[in-house]
């Protein structure tokens, strides 16, 4: 085994010319596909919503790819490479997480909303208040989520060129925040849209030829390359069993459910992966999405195992590696390098700039996905329905959720400089906790519970928000220990490091107990309307209107 080993802590990219005309096509030709989609943007339903004019296969790949983010083809495989068996949790959990979205949210958001998540809660309840709760929760979780990404291409650029200094890195982080932002201002949901269909046939052809790269040195058995894993990582058994991350004890087991319970919920509750549904043209197309985005996730996530177990088996993933250096976000892109023959070969240097320019385009979709949805969700519900209270033109809101897309992409490039220590699967699991706990619950009790009204759904989307946030703030993730985002500082009084089972009960708590001590009932006279409408699709194209 040892001779198929390479020294990665001292790994440079073996052809760096090859590895920046690639990036560069990448760039070139997703922002072709931006400025054509430009040309089709004439009214908020393009911008916001692709005209809705994607078929459910369209939409399923571009879910699909909007979904597998960095953190699931840099982040996932990374987590398994250092510790095998709780790595392996990641893939689990966003892979089930779509079985809650199918079954409880994608139609019935589909027919019951219009552009932005707030719709559908804002068709029965007092406008003002429900849209600014919703647009403050979307434009939180989306910045989360941005967070990994744009890590993720600090650690992606800064390997493949050798940029070792965080300085260096935070560079690349605004150069990817400024593409974002162009190719949202520029292209809109129609733009976004092609981006990801594109990068997720990429990303699948890619993610499809290392398994079967890594696979063929395993002579296609599994258990050789678990035991090659186990063997290489240096922990024997214990890689293969749980405990390597999160550890025994109780407050480990404890964090370890926290971060299952957030990554089932969270999908559900993400504003970005919500407003997809309102690109297709009915229901039935929603349904096709779904069914569609689940099939290409389920294959991608089987795959992420055999990313992660290989790169174990394959690379040296000890303290002093690159692999442990990055938080495993490199270990993807350093195992397509071995696979294809080395870092001397010509194969090697070949794949290794392959999928690196396939990980940057993935980068590069999801952070202009999000930026749209917070932006969106700023202008569309904020400045029209809260701000302008609807006395807006169409085209002065799609200038608003332009300046939007600005602001926040530029929010979130502060952020993620020092967030560049943590693994962005990790980060992303934030996320998805945030997401669970302010949206979720808010979504499920208007579906289903003809007493919820204003009071519960303001309650529980701030509560859930609040709490979940808060939490993150005074845990290990942001101080305490060295792989903190503020080092030589300690105010981590809450001990684990995803907030989930904590704030997403909190969320639904306190939406029942807003609803009860609130005194509207007025929500309850739609609450008829908006059933019909979910579960058929009766008018929704007006839902928002009211």
């Amino acid at each position: 085994m040892s001779t198929l080993l390479i020294p990665l802590a001292d790994a440079e990219p073996g052809n760096q010319a090859l590895t920046i005309s690639l990036f560069t096509a990448v760039v070139a030709v997703t922002l072709y596909i931006t400025w054509w989609a430009s040309r089709q943007n004439k009214t908020t339903a393009d911008y916001y919503a692709g005209g809705r004019s994607f078929s459910g296969s369209q939409n399923g790949l571009a879910v699909a790819g909007d979904y597998m983010s960095a953190a699931s083809f840099l982040g996932i495989s990374g987590q398994i490479a250092l510790y095998g068996y709780d790595g392996f949790l990641y893939s689990i959990g966003f892979l089930v997480a779509w079985l809650v979205a199918l079954l409880l949210v994608a139609e019935l958001l589909r027919n019951s909303g219009r552009f932005t998540m707030a719709d559908q809660l804002a068709f029965r309840m007092k406008q003002r208040p429900v849209r600014t709760a919703a647009a403050s929760s979307t434009i939180v979780v989306s910045i989360f989520y941005l967070l990994a990404q744009m890590v993720g291409a600090g650690s992606l650029v800064g390997l493949l060129l050798g940029v070792k200094s965080e300085g260096l890195k935070a560079g690349v982080i605004v150069l990817v925040g400024a593409l974002m932002i162009v190719y949202v201002t520029i292209g809109g949901m129609k733009g976004t849209t092609w981006v990801q269909i594109v990068k997720a046939v990429l990303l699948m052809t890619g993610t499809l030829l290392i398994t079967f790269l890594v696979l063929l040195k395993f002579d296609f058995n599994p258990s050789k390359l678990l035991g090659a894993a186990a063997a290489n990582s240096g922990k024997g058994e214990a890689f293969l069993q749980p405990g390597l991350l999160y550890g025994k004890d109780l407050v480990g087991q404890i964090d370890f459910l926290s971060l299952g319970l957030a990554l089932v919920l969270g999908t559900a509750g993400l504003p970005h992966i919500l407003i997809r549904f309102y690109t297709v043209p009915d229901s039935k197309s929603a349904r096709r999405s779904v069914q569609w985005a689940i099939g290409l996730i389920g294959a991608f996530y089987l795959m992420t195992l055999a990313l992660g177990f290989g790169a174990a088996a394959l690379l040296d993933t000890g303290k002093d590696s690159a692999v442990a250096a990055s938080k495993g976000n490199t270990a993807s892109v350093l195992l397509a390098e071995v696979v294809g023959g080395g870092a001397d070969s010509i194969g090697g240097a070949i794949l290794l700039a392959l999928i690196a320019a396939v990980a940057f385009a993935t980068i590069l979709a999801v952070v202009a996905g999000l930026t749209l949805t917070s932006a969106s969700s700023f202008a569309h519900d904020l400045y029209v329905n809260v701000i302008a209270k609807g006395k807006v033109t169409e085209k002065n809101e799609i200038r608003v959720a332009r300046f939007a897309a600005i602001g926040i992409g530029a929010v979130a490039i502060g952020l993620a400089i020092p967030a560049q220590k943590l693994n962005i699967a990790f980060l992303v699991a934030l996320a998805f906790a945030v997401a669970a706990s302010a949206n979720l619950p808010a979504l499920l009790f208007n579906l289903f519970w003809k007493r919820f009204n204003t009071s519960g759904a303001v309650w529980s989307i701030y509560g859930g928000l609040v709490s979940a946030v808060v939490l993150v703030i005074f845990s290990p993730v942001v101080s305490g220990s060295p792989t903190s985002m503020i080092t030589g500082a300690d105010f981590s009084w809450f001990p684990l490091s995803n907030p989930g089972i904590v704030s997403i009960p909190l969320g639904f708590l306190l939406g029942v107990l807003g609803t009860f001590l609130g005194k509207d009932r007025s929500s309850e006279q739609r609450y008829s309307e908006l059933s019909v409408r979910a579960l058929t699709g009766a008018g929704a194209e007006g839902a928002a209107k009211h």
